[in-house]
């Protein structure tokens, strides 16, 4: 065994920080395997069928695509009673056109062939794979519970990896060393060679791991939309409509009145339609994250800029060629409005897999009933935590081309190679008797206090992500007033 390889001795502490990584370990490897597989999924189907069958091909039958009205109409035929919600434009001239429509029962995505405007697949809202996995990655199919549990898993692995930077540092004492596996690989040895695997790779993956945890965690619900989305929203008062959206009769004497003084809105005083809450449809996020609570502009004021001309009728057909003359290219959403104040809103973001740069994301809302251009929001008009999430999730889903989805899919295989060789160490390192059971934790050492370094890493993790702290909280509890209470308990995990 290698120099750098032996047990470290002068750290008083390192049976106390391993611990503290194992019983973290313990906890939330299962749910980032679950994570890793989840994501997985994702991959394979954002890529193969599409994120809701938009990758299905069709063979053009002509060169001139039937008009979008056309096509919005024999999918509102196949749905008897609904409304049109949304158009998703095709990704490629040989694929299919996207109409979401709204029934009493349901809402329906169908799949219409843009050159014949024949029916080639219809199936309700996010009811295929990919939002399975998608369900199972966000909150593991318990709504909030599962939330709550997923936002745990990423601050508690914050924990573990600042605890296993430490365990490998004490070994190795240089990051080269970290990086690179030495003779421990020797499969005689087993379980260094699975302590070896588990920490280089570890080491390798962790810059990685801790950018997915914190991206991640912007879109959990407590971290993300109590805290960092509620501070990072977009300013609706950019596009000089009153952040509080309102109902406003078009005929309204008062409904062209100049709302840019309006009072700003303080998210959380109203319930106002927000992006999040008009554009997105169930579970699966639609609506790039900066934009997400940020209230809605409204149709009836004479509020704009010149777009669609006054003397040209606004319907899916005037505003599908309107986007083509603004620059929208290939697949693109257009929102239909749903109320009288509701608006035309054309998208285009890698969030939604219309295309590979985050920096070419750009919402586009049009006055329904003047044409006129209410809010042009570009990648360049977010702020900086808005740009960092829009190119961090572009990295998080792999949208930024072939080379991003095939490091996604080693990230994903090396999560679970590090969860799995961590419980083989762990089964390893069990006494050789079968008296012995429970889950055999580190010892304790001589000095069994925290650090003063991971008591100030626990303080800041705990201000930063309050659900870490609470579980924290609650398993030292359980600690103290259950498990340490019956021997047979503190036998068994402790």
């Amino acid at each position: 065994m290698s120099r750098q390889s032996q047990k470290p001795k002068n750290s008083q502490h390192y049976f106390t920080v391993w611990r503290w990584h194992f019983y973290s370990g313990i906890f939330i490897a299962p749910f980032l395997i679950i994570l890793a597989c989840s994501a997985l999924g994702m991959l394979l189907m954002s890529n193969t069928t599409g994120r809701d069958y938009d990758r299905l091909t069709i063979t053009p039958q002509t060169t001139v695509q039937a008009p979008v009205s056309t096509q919005a109409k024999a999918a509102l035929e196949s749905t008897p009673g609904s409304t049109l919600v949304k158009y998703i434009a095709p990704r490629e001239p040989d694929t299919v056109a996207l109409f979401q429509v709204r029934s009493d029962s349901q809402d329906n995505m169908v799949a219409i062939d843009p050159y014949t405007a024949d029916i080639v697949k219809s199936i309700p809202t996010q009811s295929n794979l990919y939002h399975t996995f998608d369900a199972i990655h966000g909150e593991l199919l318990l709504g909030t519970v599962g939330d709550y549990i997923q936002e745990t898993t990423a601050a508690l692995t914050i924990l573990m990896i600042l605890t296993g930077w430490y365990l490998w540092w004490q070994k190795r004492k240089s990051v080269k060393a970290m990086l690179v596996p030495d003779g421990d690989t020797s499969l005689k040895q087993k379980r260094s060679f699975f302590r070896t695997i588990h920490a280089t790779l570890g080491s390798w993956i962790s810059i990685v791991l801790l950018f997915f945890c914190i991206s991640g965690m912007a879109w959990a619900g407590i971290w993300g939309g109590k805290v960092v989305q509620a501070w990072s929203q977009f300013p609706a008062g950019k596009w000089g409509v009153a952040p509080v959206p309102i109902s406003i009769n078009p005929d309204d004497p008062h409904a062209g009145m100049d709302m840019s003084e309006a009072t700003p809105h303080v998210h959380g005083s109203s319930s106002t339609p927000t992006h999040g809450s008009v554009l997105n449809t169930g579970k699966t996020k639609e609506v790039p994250w900066v934009l997400e609570l940020t209230p809605m502009p409204i149709s009836g004021t004479t509020k704009g800029k010149d777009g669609i001309a006054p003397n040209i009728p606004i319907n899916v057909d005037t505003v599908n060629q309107y986007a083509h003359e603004i620059g929208f290219v290939g697949r693109y959403h257009m929102n239909v409005p749903q109320d009288s104040t509701g608006v035309w809103t054309l998208s285009q973001d890698s969030m939604s897999y219309d295309m590979h740069s985050p920096t070419a994301d750009r919402t586009v809302h049009i006055d329904r009933y003047s044409g006129k251009v209410l809010a042009d929001i570009r990648y360049d008009d977010y702020n900086a935590f808005g740009k960092f999430m829009a190119a961090g999730i572009a990295l998080h889903m792999g949208t930024l081309g072939w080379w991003s989805i095939l490091a996604n899919v080693l990230f994903c295989l090396a999560v679970i190679g590090i969860c799995i060789s961590g419980y083989v160490m762990w089964w390893q390192r069990r006494p050789n008797t079968q008296e012995v059971i429970g889950l055999n934790p580190p010892a304790r050492g001589i000095k069994r206090s925290i650090p003063t370094w991971l008591a100030i890493i626990l303080i800041v993790v705990a201000i930063i992500f309050p659900t870490a702290i609470i579980a924290i909280i609650v398993i030292a509890l359980l600690d103290f007033l259950v498990i340490s209470r019956f021997s047979v308990l503190e036998k068994l995990l402790k």
